[in-house]
């Protein structure tokens, strides 16, 4: 049965003209650009979509068994990254906001059975990290710590500062801003009914996830993919409402557009993005092989993971060994 409902939802969200959303996000450098280094952050964002997807199906069937499925993703994307959790918050205090606590507390038992799956499967990591650090935040506090932000809140400030072009290019830039207009049109009460909330909630997680993130860590497109995704939706759902019954004409023109847009994009990518990550793996790894050692080492370099990794020591970097004089060792 939620197999089923979920085939439903998708169907609504992935009409002919919501297509043309793939193309646009792929038109700009954000996602592409990333896809050489193999970075987590991609996996982790159609985890949290499907979280996103799952929370307005929750409130739009009666009687769906989202919510709990939802909790198991949510735990699946901490998993894969940690920097999941701030995106994770964004997205319940969007859900509070757009649907209203009446709605959530309507839940009942599927909102328990939701936050039992959740708290069991955090479970492990607060066990671990209380284990590691004295705290069940320990982990986190430290993932949070290692950001390379000047003061509280200069993330914000670049998020601002970026938005929406170096997120989405500039035809995906056109569209997220129609997107955001559309959210603040729901909130002002000119929209009504699911229909209104869901597009509350898209344009409330949106902005949140910049909030937040850009509050407690510093600024990088990659830490807010999914931020752009809602927005380009509703950017499209804007441009479809605004030009009526000519909008498959339009939405086909963005679609060519920007599939043109990709096509370039991914000639930057293999010509340009591909080198640097293939180039550093030249250099790093064998030096890794070289320090490998049978006993106890530790590496101080700035290419912690691929260093720990090919040399099978701990590798730490050069901020966090002069945090920890007496770990230091004599490799």
């Amino acid at each position: 049965m939620i197999g089923a409902g979920i085939d439903v939802q998708l169907r609504r969200w992935t009409t002919p003209r919501r297509a043309v959303v793939v193309l646009l996000l792929l038109s700009g450098l954000g996602f592409l650009r990333r896809v050489p280094e193999f970075l987590n952050d991609i996996g982790a964002t159609g985890l949290l979509l499907i979280v996103v997807l799952l929370v307005t199906r929750a409130h739009e069937v009666r009687r769906s068994y989202a919510l709990p499925v939802a909790a198991a993703m949510a735990v699946r994307a901490f998993y894969l990254r940690y920097g999941s959790a701030g995106t994770l918050l964004a997205i319940a205090l969007a859900a509070l906001f757009a649907y209203g606590p009446r709605a959530w507390l309507a839940q009942g038992r599927r909102l328990a059975t939701a936050l039992a799956v959740l708290a069991l499967g955090l479970l492990p990591h607060f066990v671990h990290a209380t284990l590691v650090t004295g705290s069940p935040l320990g982990l986190s506090l430290s993932a949070g710590s290692q950001a390379n932000r000047a003061y509280v809140g200069d993330g914000l400030v670049y998020y601002l500062a970026i938005f929406p072009y170096r997120l989405a290019g500039d035809l995906g830039a056109v569209v997220m801003t129609g997107g955001l207009l559309l959210a603040v049109r729901a909130l002002r009460g000119q929209d009504r009914g699911a229909h209104a909330a869901r597009r509350m909630f898209l344009g409330s997680t949106s902005v949140l996830v910049f909030v937040v993130l850009g509050l407690v860590t510093d600024g990088e497109p990659r830490f807010v993919y999914l931020a752009v995704i809602p927005l380009t939706v509703l950017g499209v759902e804007a441009l479809a409402e605004l030009t009526g019954r000519r909008n498959r004409g339009l939405l086909t023109t963005v679609a060519g557009l920007a599939g043109l847009t990709t096509v370039g994009t991914a000639q930057v990518v293999a010509t340009k993005r591909c080198q640097a990550p293939t180039a550093s793996g030249r250099s790093t790894v064998p030096v890794a092989e070289r320090l490998a050692a049978d006993g106890p080492c530790l590496l101080v370099t700035g290419y912690e993971p691929e260093m720990g990794w090919y040399s099978g020591c701990d590798a730490v970097t050069y901020a966090q060994y002069r945090r920890i004089p007496r770990l230091r060792a004599p490799r």
